[in-house]
């Protein structure tokens, strides 16, 4: 098996903060991963919600914006730039993607904020806005992995649109079927155990 092929299989996987992870900026982060290649990789930290509602930074999104209707910080790179990330109700099945919108993985895409809203309203199932994103060097995210940081899990659609992103975390890593159920039962402070 080439390398090449081993690295492009992440996008659209979920990087799971291991309670190893030392940054702060993904304390207990959830990452859903957008591009993965020999180039790097970027993703959006599914769990960051800021007090800021969409309709205030993007006219005419809010309405589309699912519950919490509000702008999630999506990395600490680029903060003042925004990245929609929407799931297309039977995107994944092959026919058609709606204008403005491009596939990433299965029904979850990125959304061309230029676009018009209107343009979506119909074929959108859930939105996120996201202001900022993580990003990785070529090989970087890979030695983070071996170094124990992250988990590497499946999405589901219904991760980008969590309406409680706070239990995001833990929610993800108990739908696992091996010992990272267990991981969802930490403490937060590691130390009160």
């Amino acid at each position: 098996m080439s390398g090449m092929t081993e690295v492009s299989s992440l996008t659209g996987r979920l990087l799971v903060a291991t309670p190893a992870l030392a940054d702060p900026n993904f304390d207990h982060a959830v990452v859903l991963l957008l591009d993965h290649d020999e180039e790097g990789s970027l993703g959006v930290v599914l769990n960051r919600p800021t007090p800021v509602d969409v309709g205030d930074i993007l006219e005419g999104w809010g309405d589309l914006a699912g519950e919490p209707g509000v702008v999630f910080q999506g990395g600490p790179v680029s903060l003042d730039s925004a990245l929609g990330v929407a799931v297309v109700p039977g995107g994944a099945s092959g026919e058609a993607a709606p204008l403005g919108w491009r596939r990433v993985h299965g029904a979850i895409g990125l959304v061309d904020l230029e676009a018009p809203p209107e343009l979506l309203a119909s074929a959108l199932g859930s939105l996120r806005i996201f202001a900022g994103y993580a990003g990785w060097g070529p090989g970087q995210l890979e030695d983070e992995l071996v170094d124990g940081a992250w988990y590497v899990v499946e999405s589901e659609p219904g991760d980008v649109s969590s309406p409680f992103p706070e239990r995001l975390w833990r929610e993800v890593l108990r739908r696992q079927r091996n010992e990272l159920a267990m991981v969802a039962t930490y403490p937060d402070d590691p130390s009160l155990n």
